[in-house]
């Protein structure tokens, strides 16, 4: 059986419930906050969470890579969602799989293509150190062709090992100089 005053208790604490959303939706102590910090930092945040892969898969390696993409392992988590398959647009190289001499001035001309800041990552054996191919056609790793930032070892590496692998990257971003200090010449003595 139900009484008025236990009728009256719950209006009182629905009239509460709803007050308590709408202040809540106002709130002047969140309003006042500041937050420091340095414009680099700031930068430096915005790139590593904001990464936009340019997949350079040349072997078995790039079917690891598109897993990554996948549902079941989500690189979305990191920013590094969106395949552009424009070198303008991109800003991290994923180099999966095996580099021959023929390749290599594609990739070369890909790399230039791309804006700076501009990070390489070498996914697989292959990429890295030319893997079971050492014959004439192979290029013995991709950084003899251009700067490499993270190297992921396997034959092929696992979609885990590419998320690791972007991780390091990110942790590489964060800790970076200022553009200002990265681009300046020291003058010859």
């Amino acid at each position: 059986m139900v009484t008025s005053t236990d009728t009256q208790s719950s209006a009182d604490t629905l009239e509460s419930a709803q007050a308590a959303l709408t202040h809540a939706a106002f709130d002047s102590k969140i309003e006042g906050n500041i937050v420091f910090t340095r414009v680099d930092a700031a930068i430096n945040w915005m790139r590593k969470n904001s990464l936009w892969p340019m997949p350079m898969g040349l072997a078995c390696c790039a079917i690891e890579l598109m897993a990554t993409a996948s549902s079941r392992f989500d690189i979305s988590r990191f920013g590094a969602e969106v395949m552009r398959f424009s070198p303008r647009q991109s800003d991290v190289m994923i180099v999966a799989g095996t580099v021959t001499y023929k390749m290599a001035l594609a990739v070369k001309r890909v790399w230039d293509q791309m804006p700076e800041p501009k990070w390489c990552i070498a996914m697989g054996a292959c990429a890295s150190s030319g893997g079971m191919y050492r014959s004439y056609a192979v290029l013995q790793g991709i950084d003899q062709l251009i700067p490499v930032d993270v190297y992921i070892s396997g034959c092929p590496p696992r979609p885990e090992a590419l998320i690791e692998g972007l991780m390091k990257l990110q942790k590489k971003i964060e800790t970076e100089e200022p553009t200002k200090v990265q681009k300046q010449v020291t003058p010859d003595a």
